[in-house]
Parts: structure tokens; sequence; C-alpha cells
């Protein structure tokens, strides 16, 4: 047997047992949906759409989508340099953006309304992900960061779509995650045009999970690129007038077993400054209302952003119950704690702070965004800290002491400002696609 034809034969077989897997698991895809639906309710509408049953025509043009695939919240921010730029360079194209997450739908809502189609990404079954690549038919697929979804890989390959994953990150433990489907996902990853990696460790790391060497280019990390809206110094300069002088910190993007960790950090500043403003900006919408109830059994004065625009002089804790305003509230701090980092999430985006000049303070576990975090380390621009003790005693030095805060900031914003330039080089990457 030829080697090509001995190739084809395992991916056959490898693609079989997998899809077999899934159809046997379809059962749990409708458990998981009614389970996220009691706490989000959003996950109990558009099923149609996991499914890849669409009940209208889409709008689909002559010549096919741009699609770009971005997971949820975190991708969407990522991926906004790169559908900015292609909507502003091919107004002529539609551009389909998917997400899985209720939030990333919002997100995309939010940046883009109309100017994009936008539905849920199927699930990975072939079937689904046929309907899908005919319903739409797009002209190039563009995955951001770590989404490798063999059927659907492979199903791009067979309908003659370019695939390019872009902003490309793969961090050690995801590659360990990929053990036992590694044949699969290898053969899978090798259908792409190219992988655009953020860092050399990125590409080293999708070379041994499967890529062809020829087929990974170092492009840098997207988020370098994230446009700053010029209405948030504006509106940063509208929060400190209304707040007149008192210090202020945020905890941001925080999960649930962060969340008494941050009133404990909140309780030893405010022994300290008891004027003090504490923001918070939970990571999940779900966690919104819980955290505002923990605040509020403190015997704090809490606010809300849906409630209430901007806080009164009487409020200790205003959380940021909205999505997509992120960076306007860490332009509004003095310093700023970045969560999913002192239990072992993998950590958030610490260049958003650092872009609008804020200083910042993140725990430990950074494994998704451990080349930025070293990036900003070595440039003296983060404190990364072990534990949430060490995080209040840092936070504490912090806002006792402006010129550290000043250095940090003038740090973080020259790494922004030299890290630009991963958007021309993945739209070059692309180019002979579009």
């Amino acid at each position: 047997m030829r080697a090509d034809s001995f190739e084809r034969v395992i991916e056959h077989i490898l693609r079989g047992l997998y899809s077999a897997a899934l159809y046997l698991l379809l059962p749990v895809t409708v458990y998981h949906l009614i389970w996220r639906g009691f706490r989000q309710r959003a996950y109990l509408l558009r099923w149609d759409e996991r499914y890849a049953r669409y009940r209208s025509p889409a709008p689909t043009p002559g010549d096919g989508h741009l699609w770009v695939h971005a997971v949820s919240v975190g991708e969407v921010n990522a991926a906004a340099p790169l559908i900015h730029a292609l909507l502003r360079d091919h107004p002529q194209r539609r551009v389909l953006v998917t997400t899985i997450t209720p939030t990333g739908s919002e997100r995309v809502k939010a940046l883009w309304g109309e100017r994009v189609d936008h539905v849920y990404l199927p699930y990975d079954l072939t079937g689904a992900v046929a309907r899908f690549l005919r319903h739409f038919r797009p002209r190039i697929a563009l995955i951001v960061e770590t989404e490798l979804w063999p059927n659907l890989l492979f199903g791009c390959r067979d309908h003659g779509i370019p695939v390019y994953l872009v902003n490309a990150r793969l961090s050690e433990r995801s590659l360990r995650g990929y053990r036992a489907l590694r044949a699969l996902v290898g053969r899978a990853l090798r259908t792409m045009r190219a992988v655009a990696a953020q860092s050399d460790a990125d590409a080293a790391r999708f070379v041994r999970l499967g890529a062809r060497d020829a087929q990974v280019v170092v492009c840098g990390n997207l988020k370098f690129d994230t446009r700053v809206d010029p209405g948030i110094e504006a509106f940063a300069q509208e929060f400190r007038a209304r707040v007149a002088g008192r210090p202020v910190w945020i905890a941001a993007s925080t999960h649930p077993d962060e969340e008494a960790l941050v009133l404990a950090i909140d309780r030893h500043l405010r022994a300290r400054w008891p004027d003090l403003l504490m923001l918070w900006a939970p990571r999940h919408p779900e966690r919104f209302r819980p955290a505002t109830q923990l605040a509020i059994d403190t015997g704090l004065q809490v606010a809300t952003r849906k409630l209430t625009r901007l806080p009164d002089a009487d409020d200790a804790v205003f959380v940021i119950d909205t999505l997509g305003e992120l960076m306007s509230f860490y332009a509004c701090a003095d310093v700023a704690f970045v969560g999913g980092s002192l239990q072992p999430v993998g950590g958030h985006n610490l260049l958003e702070p650092a872009a609008v000049g804020t200083a910042i303070v993140t725990g430990p576990h950074l494994h998704n965004f451990s080349d930025i975090a070293e990036q900003l380390r070595q440039a003296d621009a983060v404190r990364i800290v072990p534990d949430a003790a060490a995080a209040a005693a840092e936070l504490e030095r912090l806002l006792a002491d402006p010129s550290s805060r000043e250095r940090m900031v003038a740090a973080g914003r020259t790494l922004v400002e030299q890290g630009r330039g991963a958007l021309r080089r993945t739209i070059a990457l692309i180019g002979d696609s579009l």
C-alpha cells in the first residue's frame, strides 16, 4: 500500500472513531445546554444553530463569507483588530463571525451590530459541520487562538476552504490535554494553510502537536494591535471628577473561587484607606448577581453599572455587570488586579490595563498568557505575586506610591506600542486567500 493511501486509511479510521464517540455523546450536549441555561438563560436559546439547522436562508454573498471563529469574549476582543481590518479593506464582502458562548455573541453584536453576520459554531459532528459549510460557503476560515476541532478542519479541507489559525497560542497544559487525540488533531492541524503563532514558544508547541515546520509563522499577538477607544480618556476624566480624589482599585475578570479573596483584599486595603472605591468586574455574567450579593453581605454600600451609570460618593463597591466596558474602567483605576490567576485558570488579558495606563498586579497562574506576562515582567510593568495576601500587600504598596505606578504605566505603554505589528503580519499571511 502506498504511503498516501495508508495515511488516508488511518485518517478515515481515526475520524470514524472520533465521530462515533461524539454521536454517542450527543445527549450530553443537550444536558450541557440545559445545565448552562439554569445559570445563563441565553444557553436555552438558538439551539438550531448549535446543530446547524437554519430556518432561513443565509445572507451568503456570491464570493463567500470571510469567516472568523472566536470562542468567547476574550477571543472576540483579540480578533477585533483583524475583523475591523477585514470590514475596512473588503467592504464588498460579508464577514461571518461565529462564537460558542452567548457572551461572545453579545460582544460581537456590541462591536459590529449588523455589519457582520453571526451564528454559533455548531458542534463538531460531521453532519452539522457539512450543513454549516454548505449554508455559509466561506471563502476563508480564520480560527482564533486554539480552536482545533478535527471534523471542522477536515470539512474545510474537503470543501476547498483555506484555513488559518490566527493569533495562535498553545500552552504546555493545552498541549498535554491533546495527548489522547494527538494523532487525529495533528493530522487535522496539517490541513491548515498556516498557523500564525503568537510567539516562538507557541510555534514550537504547535509543531510538537503535529504541524509542519513550514506551516508555522510567528506573527505576534493581535492584542497588541487592539485600538484604545478615544472616548475612554473622556470617560475616565468624568469618572475621576465624580469620585473626587478617592483611591480606586479594580478587581477584573475574577472567577468564583477568587471572589472571597477579592473581598479579603479589599478589606485589607480599606483598613488603610476608608474612602477606598473598589471596581469589580466578574469574568462571567452569571457571577454578576452573586458577586454583588457577596459585596452587600460585607456591609458595604454597593452599586452596579446597570443601575447606576457611575458610583456615588457613598458607594464603596461598584460592580461592572456589563460586557465590553472593562478597558474603560481599567482607565479609571489607580491599580488593577487581573483575575483568573490566583486559581489555576491561566490568567486573562494583561495588555488591556497596560494599554490604557493602569498599574497591574496579578497572580501566579498565567499559563494562557505566559509570553505576555513575561514581557511585562521584564519591562517592570506588572507585579506577579504568589497568593492573595501578597496581592493585597502589593496593591497597598502601589496605591501608596504614585511614582512607582507612573513608572509601571510608562513601561507598559511602551511595551504595548513596541509590540504592535501582528495585524499587519497576519494580513500579509492570509492575503492570497482573501
